[in-house]
């Protein structure tokens, strides 16, 4: 089995009590981060910032994220929450639009087109994602890596599927972006939280919109930061909001932003080819230790590990300080650049 050395950035930046391998449920914050989200907070306590924080914090986590998935910044929208996001898209479906979503899909990439009430909405199999893709689908929505279990999407074979038949692609990438690479300009829409793999804090995410799809989107949430120029729409109605996606913009959580930027630069500087290494390589030993211990495991080369059916274990391995979680019946372990073949060998020690 091949030897991983720790990522040793990973020894500068992080010090966690527990053996975290939870990231999939949020992940945990770089010692820049922290000192940036602290000392932000201190400056309002104090009065000393104005405007309560920097636009160009928000810039530059744009910028940093932007670089990560392959686009321009100019593609990308800031926000605070992907139900928010894929809100707005959904809003501009016309009534009877057939929307199509993997079964299980996660409930913020699913329930703002479900709700509406007037969209048809079908469902297929992960697996048979692209073969149900047929002319009267207006919209492909769904994750790049499934929340509940790790599966990786045929992201190859949908859009080309979606493109055969003139339907929109919408991709969540929160479960991806940081450690599998991400092409967003493949697809019209892509959503993003934050606060997983990507090491911010909550309330950051991001929205990327096509040029010809950010004519699709309605106004729905245009407000003073719209306009583009901070502090340049503060007052009466917009005359225009800006031409980029930062028309779709949300007013920055500041804190959340002033850290995100720190968090996504630590991205930057350990690369994302060592990253996706790091991880997956992580993940392959666990899965080779599962099976040598009897136990069935999702099949696959994701950094998320799930083992059907032995959630059960999860409250006895929180208990001996191992943090993992339990969607749907799932024992998920996912591994991240923090995680060393220690932690792995200690769950596989405590699973035998």
């Amino acid at each position: 089995m091949t030897s991983l050395a720790p990522i040793p950035a990973a020894a500068a930046e992080f010090a966690p009590e527990t053996t975290y391998l939870n990231t999939s449920s949020w992940g945990l914050l770089p010692r820049r981060t922290i000192a940036a989200v602290k000392a932000l907070a201190d400056e309002n306590a104090a009065g000393r910032r104005i405007g309560a924080g920097s636009f160009d914090a928000v810039e530059a986590a744009r910028t940093g994220f932007a670089r990560l998935v392959r686009v321009h910044p100019d593609r990308v929208a800031t926000g605070a929450s992907v139900t928010v996001h894929v809100g707005l898209i959904a809003a501009s479906l016309p009534s009877g639009a057939e929307v199509l979503c993997p079964e299980g899909e996660f409930s913020s990439v699913v329930s703002p087109f479900a709700l509406r009430g007037d969209l048809r909405m079908r469902y297929a199999p992960l697996d048979g994602l692209a073969a149900a893709v047929r002319p009267t689908t207006a919209l492909v929505a769904f994750s790049a890596v499934q929340s509940a279990d790790g599966r990786v999407a045929d992201l190859a074979a949908v859009r080309a599927a979606a493109a055969a038949h003139g339907a929109r692609t919408l991709l969540d990438a929160t479960q991806a972006a940081g450690w599998l690479p991400v092409d967003a300009g493949a697809y019209d829409y892509t959503v993003t939280g934050g606060f997983k793999f990507l090491l911010c804090p909550r309330g950051t995410s991001f929205l990327t919109v096509t040029e010809e799809a950010q004519e699709t989107l309605p106004r729905l949430f245009a407000g003073w930061v719209s306009a583009g120029p901070p502090w340049a729409g503060n007052y009466g109605p917009l005359e225009h909001r800006a031409p980029t996606a930062r028309g779709f913009d949300e007013p920055p959580a500041f804190l959340s932003y002033h850290g995100a930027e720190r968090s996504l630069a630590l991205l930057a500087e350990v690369g994302a080819d060592t990253l996706h290494a790091h991880a997956t390589g992580l993940a392959a030993r666990l899965r080779a230790g599962l099976t040598g211990l009897g136990r069935a495991v999702v099949p696959g080369e994701s950094a998320i590990v799930s083992v059907p059916g032995l959630a059960g274990r999860e409250p006895a391995l929180a208990e001996a300080g191992i943090a993992v979680s339990a969607p749907v019946g799932n024992l998920r372990i996912s591994c991240h650049l923090y995680n060393t073949e220690a932690d792995i060998d200690r769950v596989l020690e405590f699973l035998a």
